[in-house]
């Protein structure tokens, strides 16, 4: 029996990566009940779930639906949109190559618009830039479209220009990417993943085998529970990493880097146990539409 880690994460970043998973697809707008149902399999109770449901609603983040004489929630559509984007750095990763282009993010915001430029700092701090200077920020030329799409849909693309192009100058590398992103918190946070998730592959071939067909045909409805409550987690705090490592090229980080390791794991986690997942989501979502 594989033992389910539990690390500490809140409502909100849940709720988002069920409906990532299962509420654009089979699923669609979700009840409160099946939420509740299933954050209660990730151990968290039903008056937080409500609060945190309001709180997304009020954020612009969910919209309310009648459905069947239901009311259910779906993503708003600027919510779908980041969520489609995200599924494009999270699950189709991409890695530079050394001597590869860089992409240059150039802002400048009125003096009387700090929160703008606040904002700004943030977002491509989010989508995996290094600051060169105050003005300047740094990524590997492959992020410079979802990045235009992030910020036109935060209403800050008039603030910023994109150039791409080579880095042309003498000197090491390592030592420039290290200057110009925080390579110590990214570590602590793959540092997590590994705490958590490390030995989570060997475990679940070991429990399950190598094939996840035959594993979601073998499961019984106890396996697949235990698969939802391994997999949102697990995608929950995975899903950080690709944003903050823009796919930085492996030469230019430290020669201990656990990256390749952690997305080795995930894939392959991802792989066996996701189908196995969302039957169990999906199961949810048919036993209440089958109480209406």
């Amino acid at each position: 029996m594989v033992t389910v880690p539990v690390p500490p994460l809140r409502h909100q970043p849940l709720i988002l990566t069920i409906y990532g998973l299962y509420g654009r697809r089979g699923g669609g707008p979700l009840p409160v009940s099946v939420l509740i149902e299933m954050l209660g399999d990730l151990g968290h109770d039903a008056p937080g779930v409500r609060s945190a449901v309001s709180r997304l609603k009020a954020k612009g983040v969910l919209n309310s639906v009648k459905n069947g004489g239901v009311a259910k929630y779906e993503l708003s559509p600027r919510s779908l949109e980041m969520v489609s984007e995200g599924d494009e750095r999270i699950f189709a990763p991409y890695r530079a190559a050394a001597g590869g282009p860089w992409v240059l993010a150039i802002f400048s915001v009125p003096e009387t618009m700090r929160d703008r430029r606040h904002q700004l700092r943030t977002e491509l701090t989010r989508l995996g830039f290094g600051s060169v200077s105050p003005g300047v920020w740094i990524a590997p030329s492959g992020v410079r479209e979802g990045a235009k799409r992030r910020l036109a849909a935060r209403e800050l693309a008039e603030y910023v220009e994109f150039f791409t192009g080579d880095y042309s100058a003498e000197g090491d590398m390592r030592a420039r990417v290290a200057q110009w992103w925080d390579l110590e918190e990214l570590a602590a946070q793959i540092g997590e993943f590994m705490q958590f998730y490390g030995n989570s592959l060997a475990e679940w071939t070991a429990e399950v085998g190598e094939d996840p067909e035959a594993a979601l045909a073998a499961s019984t409805p106890e396996l697949r529970r235990d698969a939802f409550r391994y997999y949102v987690p697990m995608l929950t705090l995975w899903r950080r990493l690709p944003y903050r490592d823009p796919g930085l090229p492996l030469e230019y980080l430290p020669e201990d880097w656990q990256g390749p390791e952690a997305r080795r794991i995930f894939f392959g986690v991802h792989r066996l146990i996701a189908p196995m997942a969302e039957a169990h989501a999906m199961a949810l979502v048919a036993k209440a539409d089958a109480a209406v």
